[in-house]
């Protein structure tokens, strides 16, 4: 039996290909290791967001190499591979096989290809690629599951290579998302996210992201329904309404602003300003009361003033984020920011990441200091790194270490915060009497 080995790097969309990536290689009888040294294919999934990933992967696949022999395949999948396409064979003689995202039906054709020496690459964008039949095959130890409802995007911010390496936005049918998620709750699975690159923008046939919600939200089994990332101007009436009424849906969004600059946000190609970004925190926080809102922030777009800059850390402030990824503006090949004018200085621009990373984690500490004592639902993932504590989780998608036995983990409990560092909580377990408050 053949085996595989499979580093993924960048977002939970390029995790949950590679879970499909398995599951279509298992089909054909492969077996997963995690030993590279003992692989005959070895697989890099990868990520295109910024150039510092590319530089990291590339390194490692120079590291890889040296788990070559006779017959072992190694190969470059994802975002990466698709931008690059044939250069990368051209750059690096050791890799094999260069696939990007929807070439993952072909892999077993083209492995065989590349194993028997002719090195071989699918870079072609396939409209009616959703892998429907591919089984995914979960990895790791997550006691959640992530599933694709739609692929590729059809927004054209000038900094993102998304839509040059994943192509058009198409959706899934709802009938099959449905039947996935059925199949994962009757796995014993409770908490799914719904990926997409604007997943609240889904659409199939009459059916929207609400309808979505509405179905998998009520499938039997699913306690906790995620979804990520969505795009400001697509939270319509029915989807907040939706998010509002579906019990399960979980009270977290995660809501990508990028800037507070409604000048940056227009040279960006994001289709809101800063005024319509707050109205839509408004109507979300209106109605589901207690959400918590993430988000992604980038500074150092070219022409970003210190104004513009100014008005970025006032409406962190603002909306008091409950975290934030925080990224410096990385120049990437194709997109239309390059032909903009005024670049911001690399020092500059690393001043200003250091300042806005410092007033979100303000931020984020001042609301989770108001949640010690309090008492929260949480679903428990898997053993800490910090002796002797579980790690889990709550609706509101807060990391909270709680003292337990490890076969907690799956469940759901309700625990008392009794402390937090700023970005993570402990608790104790609430408790009446002697007995454990378990619920679900």
């Amino acid at each position: 039996m053949e085996r595989v080995y499979v580093e993924t790097y960048g977002c939970q969309m390029n995790v949950a290909d590679t879970e499909l990536i398995l599951g279509g290689l298992g089909r054909e009888g492969y077996e997963v290791t995690d030993d590279p040294a003992a692989a005959d294919v070895m697989l890099v999934n990868t990520c295109a967001v910024r150039d510092r990933a590319e530089q990291r992967v590339i390194g490692r696949i120079g590291e890889l190499k040296r788990h070559k022999r006779p017959g072992v395949v190694l190969g470059v999948v994802g975002c990466m591979a698709q931008r690059l396409g044939t250069r990368l064979l051209d750059g690096a003689p050791h890799v094999d096989l260069v696939v990007g995202p929807d070439g993952y039906r072909g892999l077993p054709e083209l492995i065989a290809q590349a194993a028997a020496g002719r090195r071989a690459a699918d870079v072609e964008f396939k409209s009616w690629e959703h892998y429907e039949d591919i089984p995914a095959e979960r990895t790791g130890d997550r006691v959640g599951a992530f599933v694709t409802v739609q692929r590729g995007c059809d927004y054209r911010c000038t900094f993102c290579i998304v839509p040059m390496t994943r192509g058009r936005e198409r959706s899934r049918n709802l009938s099959d998302v449905v039947r996935e998620v059925g199949d994962l709750a009757a796995r014993g699975i409770t908490e799914v996210t719904l990926l997409g690159q604007t997943v609240n923008s889904y659409r199939e046939g009459e059916h929207d992201f609400a309808d979505l919600l509405e179905a998998v939200g009520t499938v039997a089994g699913i306690s906790r329904v995620r979804f990520t990332s969505p795009y400001p101007n697509d939270f319509s009436p029915r989807v907040v309404e939706a998010m509002a009424r579906v019990e399960s849906v979980c009270e977290h969004v995660h809501l990508p602003v990028q800037s507070g600059s409604t000048a940056v946000l227009k040279r960006m190609g994001r289709r809101y300003t800063r005024e319509q970004y707050l109205d839509c925190v408004e109507r979300l926080r209106s109605a589901v009361p207690g959400l918590a809102v993430t988000t992604d922030i980038i500074v150092g777009f070219p022409g970003e003033t210190e104004e513009d800059f100014l008005d970025t850390e006032t409406l962190v402030r603002e909306v008091g984020f409950d975290d934030a990824f925080t990224f410096r503006y990385s120049p990437r090949e194709g997109t239309g920011a390059l032909r903009l004018p005024d670049p911001v200085p690399e020092g500059v621009a690393g001043e200003r990441l250091e300042r806005i990373i410092a007033v979100v984690r303000d931020v984020a500490r001042r609301k989770n200091i108001q949640l010690v004592g309090s008492t929260q639902e949480v679903l428990v993932e898997k053993v800490s790194r910090r002796g002797g504590l579980l790690q889990s989780r709550t609706r509101t998608n807060k990391i909270v270490l709680v003292e337990g036995p490890p076969d907690w983990i799956g469940s759901y409990h309700t625990v008392r915060i009794s402390g937090t560092t700023g970005a993570t909580f402990t608790a104790v377990p609430a408790q009446t009497g002697r007995e454990l408050a378990i619920v679900g």
